[in-house]
């Protein structure tokens, strides 16, 4: 796993909070506001010995966002669009090298 400074991690996690959001219908909800900007920047550096692409994709799955009050859990992956996971993975290309 690469380890990255708390203030990468932080600046990481702000990044993901103003850019990566959950759409549902035309409406946008962006992770910051969603509470899940952190656990997101979490999940993007255990995984960022993978490269970006993979380690976006694989982020995506390991956080599981509660609905219905936690009456169900999915996996954010399902909660965003193809061009998210572009966005992200650009976001984690300089995390990467």
């Amino acid at each position: 796993m690469t380890l990255i400074s708390t203030a990468q991690l932080r600046e990481l996690q702000l990044s993901i909070a103003d850019r990566i959001y959950i759409q549902v219908e035309n409406w946008h909800l962006y992770l910051g506001d969603a509470g899940l900007s952190e656990a997101l920047a979490i999940e993007c550096q255990a995984h960022l010995n993978s490269g970006a692409s993979l380690a976006a994709r694989k982020a995506f799955e390991g956080v599981q966002v509660r609905l219905g009050g936690g009456n169900t859990k999915m996996p954010l992956s399902r909660l965003i669009s193809s061009g998210q996971i572009f966005e992200l993975e650009e976001i984690l290309d300089p995390y990467c090298r």
